[in-house]
């Protein structure tokens, strides 16, 4: 897959996290017990503007390119793992699975953590 895919990709993907979060946030707003959605909501609004910025800052090649990619679809992936199981426990209420809102929180973590790396990581040529 060209990285020009691979962009287009994570920045369809940066789209539908931005109109779920919306979505969770207005649903927080409107439904009785829907405590879980405020912060399911908040993790994907808030991680949807870092993956394109860090999609730009790997184009750009201010930070290092695989590993920008890896915080970049790490942080989609994570975000989604949170909010998805905050979300299944209020309207299924069952889990996405044993610790999946642990394991996207702690993904998140990493992402960050990565996306440091990629900006400290020496660059070629």
């Amino acid at each position: 897959m060209t990285s020009t895919v691979l962009y287009r990709v994570l920045i369809a993907l940066t789209g539908l996290m931005g109109a779920a979060g919306v979505a969770l946030a207005a649903a927080a707003a409107h439904q009785g017990d829907a405590s879980r959605l405020a912060p399911a909501s908040s993790m994907l609004l808030f991680h949807a503007p870092a993956v394109l910025v860090t999609i730009l800052l790997a184009v750009r090649r201010v930070i290092q390119l695989s590993l920008g990619l890896v915080a970049a679809f790490s942080f989609v992936v994570g975000a989604g793992l949170f909010a998805g199981d905050l979300s299944m426990r209020v309207y299924l209420d069952h889990a996405l699975f044993p610790m999946a809102a642990p394991t996207g929180g702690s993904l998140l973590i990493v992402s960050w953590l990565v996306l440091a790396v990629a900006a400290l990581w020496p660059r070629r040529g």
